[in-house]
């Protein structure tokens, strides 16, 4: 089946995000001057996932799990007193930086490109994404880039989506395609929706839930199969 519409995630789809939030981590941390254990960050890190299923759910406002993942850390750490917003906004600056792309990404933007119709679906913070498309040079490849915080729904819930692809001219979802790394948020709300999807699974993680994804893939360049 040919897809005209491919609608991609950005974190760990299109940039590596794992490195992203490990290196601003790291920034945070020399910024106020601590050390950086393997046992904070790995605290940090199963904390912050958390928070986000929490927000795909709709259990949490993105404004407080972007606060509560700092206050939770420093609570664990020994200092509940530290101002969340402030830590958070010294972060955010660390993370706009990281911009790795995943392998392939790049090679797979230029060859689909000329002939299908590329758009960002995320619910990442919307300052924070553009700057990290525009710094990677992802955003020349996107028609349009939809934004949670933007499309005021996030990702799983259906709204997301029927808001973003109405602004999608002559949309047709029978030939739409959504691609992301994502069962919970990216794979759940396409499948929501009526639209095929692509699960981007390079570490071969198994499928404990019951979302599935109309396609399977473990590196990007797969991609240019299954539109064709």
């Amino acid at each position: 089946m040919a897809y005209q519409t491919l609608l991609f995630d950005i974190d760990d789809t299109l940039l590596n995000f794992q490195a992203a939030e490990k290196q601003a981590m790291v920034g945070l941390f020399q910024e106020l001057n601590l050390p950086l254990s393997d046992d904070t960050y790995r605290f940090y890190h199963h904390r912050n996932a958390e928070l986000w299923r929490q927000f795909e759910l709709g259990n949490i406002t993105k404004t407080a799990l972007l606060s509560k993942r700092f206050t939770d850390l420093f609570a664990y750490l020994g200092e509940p007193d530290v101002n969340g917003p402030q830590i958070e906004k010294r972060y955010r600056h660390y993370l706009s930086m990281g911009h790795e792309p995943m392998p392939h990404a790049t090679e797979v933007l230029q060859a689909l490109k000329p002939q299908h119709d590329l758009y960002i679906v995320t619910n990442g913070v919307a300052k924070t994404q553009q700057k990290r498309l525009a710094e990677s040079h992802f955003d020349q490849y996107f028609n349009q880039v939809f934004i949670s915080e933007l499309i005021g729904a996030q990702k799983p819930e259906p709204a997301f989506f029927e808001r973003a692809t109405s602004q999608i001219k002559a949309f047709d979802a029978n030939q739409a395609l959504v691609i992301g790394d994502s069962l919970s948020s990216d794979i759940k709300g396409a499948n929501a929706v009526g639209i095929d999807s692509v699960w981007f699974n390079p570490q071969h993680q198994a499928n404990q839930s019951d979302v599935r994804p109309t396609y399977e893939i473990d590196q990007l360049t797969d991609l240019t199969q299954i539109v064709a």
